[in-house]
């Protein structure tokens, strides 16, 4: 099985580097364990999109092809996700309907020297990657807060109950592969038609919802007014 780790952090002694250290070490046998730098990944544009995707965007979007789950580790940045995880999963998004994310099992875990263990960043990259189809381990959680206490003076972990975590939540992406197929998940075809990440998309099926529900509220309205004028 192969797993690829991506890191929200491009600091060499980041923490969040030193979980993915962690879980290479910590990955069942048999289990092929390869990191992918985001650092060389320009911004999302459709423009240079449109023009052909650059070559630090195929390589994420192969390495997403090849692996058979994700191990996604994010620091939080001003409570919230940082900006080069959210624009790998920007360019990742697409082809929108066919992302390589679709069908792709993902397990996610954070570090942080605060109290909060990420929790609010690893929320919002559970949305950012469940809407291009991919897969979220739901449980169990690596929530590292307080990190300076956990990892070494080279960002190793060395704190034995997170360690335990992560080992937890790889034996569960593990399984996760099989489970999908269970599921007959398929990834949809590309729809020539849509533009622009696929959150682009989200925004706009929202609106269609808003107005399906304001449609079946002005029909309920109708409704309560025939049958006040009958009673």
């Amino acid at each position: 099985m192969r797993l690829l780790g991506l890191a929200g952090s491009l600091r060499a002694g980041s923490y969040n580097r030193g979980l993915l250290r962690a879980a290479a070490e910590l990955a069942p046998a048999g289990t092929v364990f390869e990191e992918h730098d985001l650092r060389g990944l320009p911004f999302y544009d459709g423009d240079r999109e449109a023009a052909g995707d650059p070559v630090s965007v195929i390589e994420l979007k192969d390495a997403i092809r090849r692996a058979d789950a994700l191990v996604i580790a994010t620091p939080e940045y001003n409570r919230g996700l940082p900006g080069v995880l959210k624009n790998a999963i920007d360019w990742a998004s697409r082809p929108a309907l066919a992302s390589p994310l679709a069908g792709k099992p993902v397990a996610i875990m954070g570090a942080t020297t605060g109290f909060a263990g990420t929790a609010r960043a690893q929320q919002q990259l559970r949305d950012a990657l469940e809407f291009p189809g991919a897969l979220v381990l739901q449980q169990p959680e690596v929530l590292v807060s307080e990190a300076y206490l956990r990892f070494d003076e080279h960002a190793d972990l060395v704190d034995d109950e997170v360690r335990e975590q992560i080992a937890e939540l790889l034996a569960a992406l593990t399984r996760a592969p099989a489970q999908a197929a269970g599921l007959g998940r398929l990834p949809l075809e590309a729809d020539p038609r849509v533009e622009g990440p696929v959150g682009e998309v989200d925004d706009q099926r929202q609106e269609d919802d808003r107005r399906g529900h304001r449609e079946d509220h002005r029909h309920d309205q109708r409704q309560e007014r025939r049958l006040a004028l009958k009673a």
